[in-house]
């Protein structure tokens, strides 16, 4: 790495291990790494990693996908925040849209991460038409400020009713506010989501400052590590839209990075799969604790405008669509009171991980499972951290807490274990495929994280997929996101405009001014792009429909404008309802809710051929011998084979295992592998190989 100066490193911090892709630009060469995870200081593992490829000084940018907000949420350990809204809207936060976690009853368990007392109300008044009745006082606000501050409030949220409309009164008060706030963890619901939706913005504001001071305090503490290592490069952030943005941004803007991690496993997937023809695909991330899943068509993530964490977490900002189970490699495996076998959502983590570990868990989870069936190299476990893995250890856990249990030998509760994960990660599978009216075998799975290969076979029959496409890195693929995702910012704006008399001139100049600002923050991130392509997309309904469709304008900036009319729009609307609906409803008029505007900031591509095998790769290279491997309740002598060794063409049948440092690739019996041009496995049943 010394002497080439243009070298970029991604870094994905998972619960269990910390994965790193450094690419040097100059020299076109790449490397690899695995470190585990310091679970409550995640830094640690970030500068460790880092600093195994060489001098810190020597890099050019660090690109980081990160799960401190998602943690964070998941956990309940924000900061203690105080919310100033307009009187008699106090409980818009707890009372949500009304919804409840089970279906039956009339009770709930949502707590909101703002109690009560912390939630002030102040005199204000703005109209839906941008009209103020009521204008704030100042200091009114300031007096709320500090009874907030006085109850222990660390950071402040200010939210409005109808301040998407005209955000004077705001403001005012986020003014007010900032005069006696203590430090900058504050913002006003205008500034983070000008959006019609009282609850909506309001929980989206409330949840950004509740992650300012956690990723606040995280940022800087790498920014602090990297500056005492000589880094005097770019250090940014991936978002959850997959896009990435600056440090400041992400200060800023927290919210953003809640699904930061597997949001750039997903860009890597997407266009892994593209250069190799596959267009079409599912997702597939597997790593410690959970199993996060998305799809692709066409070869373009599917983007949500709105998640929900958890339970009552709901973030309205541009995300890609994830959906995410607890079944992981360090998923605990234990026998439920009615006596079914549960895999998960309870994790080992990294410490003390999985049995087999040493590290004093007892009981047994998914790795565990893996490496009784001899699925895993107990000599040679990914990451490098250990020098063996205890067999022993794993199938007397396994004995104690599934097999007697259940009346299972070991290697039949073992089994069952990967069977139960299995079940779960097909089920995950079918909701983002078959439930969205996708047919599963038009599309290949791609499989990846420290332990999705692993399951290959069973996604595919499970499902009833074409086929699987393993990346060259699967474990390291979410860091490799994190190098080839381009610079992305997002913004929304309430219009609420009748199409019907529209004045295509103002709305214009709206776009106009909405592009420029988005160009603005993704020129202030620093890096070097090839080209700022900005997009812009409408959310539109008939008169009174309350949701809305998507609508894309294919207008660009030229000249100080975009051309957009009115008939162009209302051609846009109606493709764009057609597709939805399959129908439209002549006669009623339609309305203009939202302008969403993307600023993409297109980074050189990157040459994934750099990631082929070299001609040192041979078959006879690659074999490493056979050792026995359970399938299907018995055991199979299986090829085993150095992954990375294996040259362009090969064709490795079943039963096999390919090892590679930061991942395990498993083909049973009755399918075939073969790696492609770039150096990928493309998994398939023999008869359709």
């Amino acid at each position: 790495m010394s002497g080439h100066p243009r070298a970029v490193v991604g870094v994905d911090v998972g619960g269990t291990f910390t994965d790193l892709f450094l690419y040097d630009e100059a020299a076109r060469r790449f490397r690899t790494a695995k470190v585990p995870s310091n679970r409550g200081d995640e830094a640690v593992g970030f500068l460790a990693g880092l600093r195994g490829f060489g001098p810190v000084a020597d890099l050019a940018s660090v690109v980081h996908g990160t799960t401190v907000g998602t943690n964070a949420l998941l956990e309940r350990k924000g900061a203690r925040v105080g919310l100033i809204t307009t009187r008699g809207f106090r409980d818009v936060l707890e009372m949500r849209r009304r919804d409840r976690r089970h279906t039956w009853g009339l009770w709930g368990d949502f707590v909101p991460v703002v109690e009560r007392d912390l939630r002030a109300e102040v005199d204000e008044r703005t109209l839906a038409d941008g009209s103020i009745r009521t204008p704030v006082d100042p200091d009114e606000v300031a007096a709320v400020a500090r009874a907030l501050l006085d109850q222990g409030a660390e950071a402040l949220a200010i939210c409005f009713v109808n301040a998407y409309a005209n955000p004077r009164n705001e403001r005012a008060a986020l003014a007010a506010a900032a005069a006696i706030w203590p430090n900058g963890d504050l913002a006003c619901s205008s500034g983070i989501l000008p959006e019609i939706r009282e609850f909506e913005r309001t929980s989206t504001t409330v949840l950004n400052a509740y992650l300012q001071p956690v990723v606040g305090r995280y940022l800087e503490k790498l920014d602090a590590a990297l500056a005492a290592d000589g880094f005097a490069g770019r250090f940014h952030i991936v978002q959850s839209n997959g896009g990435v943005m600056s440090t400041d941004t992400a200060r800023r803007l927290p919210v953003r990075t809640a699904l930061s991690g597997p949001a750039a496993g997903v860009i890597a997937a997407a266009a892994i799969a593209g250069a190799a023809g596959f267009p079409n695909v599912i997702t597939g991330d597997l790593g410690g604790t959970s199993f996060d899943v998305s799809l692709v068509v066409a070869g373009e993530t599917a983007l949500a405008a709105q998640t929900t964490i958890d339970f009552g977490l709901v973030i309205r900002t541009p995300m890609i669509e994830i959906s995410t189970i607890g079944a992981g490699g360090g998923s605990i495996a234990a026998v439920d009171a009615g006596g079914l076998l549960q895999v998960g959502p309870e994790s080992a983590g990294s410490r003390p991980g999985p049995v087999c570990y040493g590290q004093g868990n007892t009981r047994p989870t998914l790795t565990d499972a893996n490496v009784v069936l001899g699925r895993i190299n107990a000599r040679q476990p990914i990451g490098g951290a250990l020098k063996a893995l205890d067999v022993e250890a794993a199938r007397a856990a396994i004995r104690r807490h599934v097999g007697e249990p259940l009346g299972l030998d070991v290697m039949a509760a073992a089994e069952a274990i990967v069977r139960v994960a299995d079940a779960r990660m097909a089920g995950a599978i079918r909701l983002v495929s078959i439930e969205r009216g996708h047919d599963p075998s038009h599309f290949a799975a791609v499989p990846f994280g420290g332990g999705g290969a692993l399951h290959v076979g069973a996604l595919i029959k499970d499902v009833g997929l074409k086929g699987a496409l393993v990346p060259r890195f699967p474990g390291v693929t979410s860091a490799l996101g994190c190098v080839i995702a381009d610079i992305r910012h997002d913004q929304v704006q309430t219009l609420n405009l009748a199409l019907d008399g529209l004045d295509a001139e103002a709305l214009d100049r709206r776009m106009v001014a909405e592009a420029e600002a988005a160009r603005a923050v993704v020129e202030e991130a620093g890096l070097t792009v090839e080209r700022i392509d900005v997009l812009f997309e409408l959310d539109m309904h008939y008169v009174g429909q309350t949701h809305t469709v998507a609508v894309p304008l294919s207008v660009a900036v030229r000249d100080g404008g975009t051309g957009v009319t009115a008939a162009l729009i209302a051609e846009a609307f109606e493709a764009a309802y057609r597709t939805s609906f399959s129908r439209l409803l002549p006669g009623v008029p339609a309305r203009i809710v939202n302008l969403r505007t993307a600023a993409i900031g297109r980074r050189p591509p990157f040459d994934l051929a750099a990631l082929a095998p070299g001609p040192e790769a041979s078959l006879e290279a690659a074999r490493l011998g056979t050792r026995p491997v359970w399938f299907a309740g018995g055991w199979h002598e299986a090829a085993i084979h150095a992954r990375l060794l294996l040259p362009v063409g090969a064709e490795i049948p079943g039963p096999a295992v390919l090892e590679q440092p930061d991942a395990t690739t498993v083909i049973d019996p009755d399918l075939v592998a073969r790696v492609d041009r770039l150096g990928n496995v493309i998994v398939q049943r023999r008869d359709a190989a």
